[in-house]
């Protein structure tokens, strides 16, 4: 079937259910996760300066029907289509004659295309975990890695052995389980770029519609890398008041009892605890988004979203808290206006339409927020 994304039009196989089957793999719900990396590709090129005569370059290093690396060619990027499956090879080569680009098409294994060449952006999206791409990428990559992880169990803590073993670290599945997911794979995408002496630094990240995406910017050098490995760290959680808090260090110190209720305390980690985005990379991206991009309403919302969340590692869902407590929810921009007028700094996250974040505990949002007038 012919799908059209942004200026460009490529045929993929029909598909009953998104991305099921044995046929070249596409998902059509990633469209947004697509327009959002068209975006950054804008803002990224808009950055250079006194390079401007050099064609960029990007990898698709799991290109599939080829969509991403299409659309990358689109936008003047010297694209370069990785994939192992001989039939999506041949799609790819479709894809691009078809929207007459030029683009490099390569049949090979994407771990040993990235150890042979190095490109400025490398994006990384397969099925599962990206975690066997991952010393690869920064290998081959010179100025942005681009990952995505759709297995969002295993980063969350719903599947916990399989996250302790592709994140090599502690995941949990609280209430803000899809930031962990996220804080889960930054973490160990940021350890792994530092054992080559870079430093991955996240520019844009969101968790949307089961999947995690994260933009990593590089820099060369162990201080700049050690610099980042010092916004690791862990968070301690209360299951039953809700507490939490965060230490940063690879090395845990948890707490045995929860100072508020002394119930139990679970600790995750190592995870980021560093910001997830640089609000003005995240704006920039916004105003790269374009009408003709069919999420672009979607795309400048979660963008402006993104970079106005607080910097705090955790989240609160204001609906949860309310069903917890028994009391009545109000309009969002109501309660975040009554955390700021008691003083306390607080913003919505665009990990939900309820979810909010804030530097007050949770007896501080009751009181200041969730009571009647």
């Amino acid at each position: 079937m012919r799908v059209t994304e942004g200026t460009v039009a490529v045929e993929v196989p029909e598909q009953a259910d998104a991305g099921v089957g044995e046929d070249v793999f596409f998902n059509p719900v990633q469209e947004l996760n697509r327009d959002l990396t068209v975006a950054v590709l804008r803002a990224l090129e808009a950055e250079r300066d006194g390079d401007g005569d050099r064609t960029p370059s990007y990898l698709d290093a799991n290109a599939a029907s080829g969509i991403r690396g299409v659309r990358a060619a689109a936008e003047g990027y010297d694209a370069t289509l990785c994939d192992v499956d001989p039939d999506a090879v041949e799609l790819c080569r479709e894809n691009l004659a078809r929207n007459d680009l030029d683009g490099r098409v390569v049949h090979r294994d994407a771990n040993a295309l990235m150890h042979e060449e190095t490109f400025d952006v490398v994006d990384v999206d397969p099925f599962g975990t990206p975690i066997p791409f991952a010393d690869a990428a920064f290998r081959g990559a010179s100025r942005l890695v681009c990952i995505t992880a759709t297995d969002t169990a295993p980063l969350c803590g719903a599947h916990f052995e399989s996250g302790v073993r592709h994140y090599s670290a502690v995941p949990r599945n609280t209430e803000y389980h899809a930031e962990m997911g996220l804080r889960v794979l930054i973490s160990a995408l940021v350890r792994t770029a530092a054992r080559y002496d870079l430093a991955a630094e996240p520019v844009f990240s969101h968790a949307t519609k089961h999947y995690a995406r994260t933009y990593l910017r590089l820099d060369s050098g162990a201080q700049a890398a050690d610099a980042l490995v010092g916004d690791l760290g862990h968070v301690d959680h209360c299951e039953h008041c809700l507490f939490r808090e965060a230490t940063r260090g690879l090395i845990a110190d948890p707490l045995d009892w929860c100072p508020e209720c002394d119930e139990a305390i679970q600790t995750a980690g190592p995870i980021w605890l560093g910001r997830t985005c640089d609000p003005a990379f995240a704006e920039a991206v916004r105003d790269a988004v374009d009408d003709g991009m069919g999420t672009a309403a979607e795309a400048r919302d979660l963008c402006e979203t993104v970079a106005a969340e607080l910097d705090e590692p955790t989240h609160y869902d204001q609906h949860r808290l309310c069903k917890r407590w028994g009391v009545g929810a109000v309009a969002m921009d109501k309660f975040i206006e009554r955390l700021r007028d008691a003083g306390f700094s607080a913003s919505r996250t665009h990990y939900g339409g309820t979810t909010f974040k804030t530097d007050a505990d949770v007896t501080e949002i009751r009181a200041a927020a969730l009571d009647e007038e």
